[in-house]
């Protein structure tokens, strides 16, 4: 159920307003939102509840033990940490492992689509902030299983956060008072949240999806500056989104009598790293901050220790947001631009005018959302050229985009033999140098993963060969170099290869008759062997 959907907004909302109204003393309002929250979490699928009451059971039970037996409360938190970690991990990382293994060993053979719960990854962290907080003597246990799976369970926050500490919502589970002047300013942090997302957040995504396509196959239709365009409309959606989110939660608190700390504090306008991660997702870096950074040592051990540390909670920031390398990245990104901040400019930067340390951060803000952005390696890399080459050419003056690949193979389609090649999976590239041909090789290889099955000389032909997933790929080079052009390719998977800057007719002409050739002479000499 989607914050702002009408189903929730004129339905669900107003019935828990109208409860929370009509009831008198905070049991009572605290039983009837947890049954609102418990229907929440359970309308997309009733058997992911469990879950919750599960990791809710554990840190309720460890809580109190660490309480009970101070002596051995190092254990109980171990124990508690590892198990509810353990759950979010089998729901959250183990397609992302499987996968893993599989592209390494080819084991598994089939892996396992587990579906997410949602809110998981939220009140994950808020449990074992909980119980860490009780293990420092900072809370006391709460006895009643009830409340605390109410803490854990509020619907408010489980889909984009904050991430709510139980210090900070405590009182308010306790002994609560809704007043009108908070009610008042509930309903307009609400409605302001509710139309940056439906109005702002949700027009902009529709240009970032048409203007920076998550596909290999969308990107190529694209022009450079379009995909400069979705890269902005797309660092607009993602602030425009969470912060919307955060302004509901923030505000259906104060409706209900929490109070739930500020998440987002204009973090675009920040001057460096550092300052947007104060800024931005507050109650995210302040938790892997207090749980994960000064726990580890933070930067009281030296300076190899602190970069370790750091190393470790941008990795592991980035694997919360999503299981795939590219969160990864995207953290790994952010540790390597604080690293530069904290060991290499240090006071220096305050030397560097406002308006260019704004501006450099925008551009590191820019390309990490771009990171951000693509779970498949190809698109990535495609993004990466078409970003970095606003001239679509490579060093060569040849033409280096996907895009350019597909108006020669719009061309090729008139072609029987390229009909014919193209139904059997097949995609040729011609070479005029041995060097291109090699590059040519490692540009396929870097690209989509494919690995040169053989090369064979024949004649004056060199042919290389590969094979992925039924798809061939050869290259071919013709050693006298003077019969047909550098680069030609047949557009099939988004391939980033080169092609000449010449008439397009001419190119596929003759590349037509050196492929016909070399197919049926040298490759089907080896019996097939691509």
């Amino acid at each position: 159920m989607v914050f702002s959907s009408l189903l929730f907004v004129f339905l669900f909302l107003a019935l828990n307003l109208v409860s929370q109204a009509a009831l008198r003393g905070a049991r009572q309002k605290n039983i009837a939102m947890l049954l609102f929250s418990l229907v929440f979490f359970s309308w997309a699928g009733p058997r992911y509840v469990v879950l919750l009451l599960l990791d809710t059971a554990l840190c309720w039970f460890f809580a109190i033990c660490i309480e009970r037996e101070p002596q051995r409360k190092k254990l109980h938190l171990s124990l508690c940490v590892a198990l509810v970690l353990l759950v979010l991990g089998i729901f959250k990382y183990t397609g992302f492992l499987m996968g893993n293994l599989q592209s390494l060993f080819g084991w598994p053979e089939v892996i396992p689509q587990i579906v997410l719960p949602i809110g998981i990854s939220f009140y994950t962290f808020q449990l074992i902030s909980y119980v860490v907080d009780v293990y420092r003597g900072e809370v006391r246990a709460q006895k009643k299983y009830w409340i605390l799976l109410l803490y854990a369970s509020l619907f408010h926050q489980c889909i984009a956060g904050p991430i709510v500490r139980y210090r900070d919502v405590a009182q308010d589970l306790a002994k609560r008072q809704v007043h009108a002047e908070e009610v008042s300013r509930g309903i307009s942090r609400f409605t302001v949240g509710l139309a940056k997302k439906a109005v702002l957040a949700n027009s902009v995504a529709v240009l970032a999806d048409r203007w920076l396509p998550m596909t290999t196959e969308g990107l190529a239709k694209i022009p450079t500056a379009g995909l400069w365009l979705g890269g902005l409309c797309y660092m607009l959606q993602i602030y425009l989104d969470f912060s919307a989110y955060s302004d509901m939660a923030i505000g259906m608190g104060l409706m209900c009598g929490f109070h739930y700390k500020e998440n987002f504090n204009y973090p675009y306008i920040a001057s460096s790293v550092t300052d947007f991660w104060r800024r931005w997702h507050i109650s995210l870096s302040t938790f892997f901050r207090d749980y994960v950074y000064i726990p580890l040592g933070g930067n009281r051990r030296g300076k190899g220790r602190q970069l370790l540390n750091l190393f470790i909670v941008w990795g592991l920031t980035g694997l919360w947001h999503g299981a795939s390398w590219n969160y990864v990245l995207w953290g790994l990104y952010f540790f390597l631009f604080l690293v530069i901040e904290k060991f290499l400019l240090g006071e220096k930067q305050q030397r560097i005018p406002a308006v260019l340390r704004h501006l450099f951060l925008l551009i590191i803000v820019y390309f990490c959302w771009v990171i951000f952005r693509f779970r498949d390696a190809a698109a990535l890399g495609m993004a990466h050229t078409s970003f970095a080459n606003p001239n679509g050419l490579d060093a060569e003056g040849h033409y280096s985009t996907a895009r350019d690949m597909a108006a020669l193979a719009a061309a090729a389609m008139d072609d029987p033999t390229f009909r014919r090649l193209c139904s059997s999976r097949c995609v040729t590239i011609g070479s005029r140098t041995m060097e291109n041909h090699n590059r040519l090789l490692r540009q396929v290889e870097g690209c989509v993963g494919l690995k040169t099955g053989y090369t064979k000389a024949a004649g004056r032909t060199l042919v290389s060969c590969a094979e992925r997933n039924g798809c061939r790929l050869i290259v071919v080079t013709l050693r006298d170099g003077d019969d047909w052009a550098d680069h030609a390719a047949l557009y099939e998977y988004g391939f980033r290869l080169t092609a000449p800057r010449m008439a397009v007719q001419r190119v596929l002409e003759r590349m037509c008759r050196a492929t016909a050739a070399v197919w049926n002479g040298a490759i089907r000499q080896e019996g097939g062997g691509a």
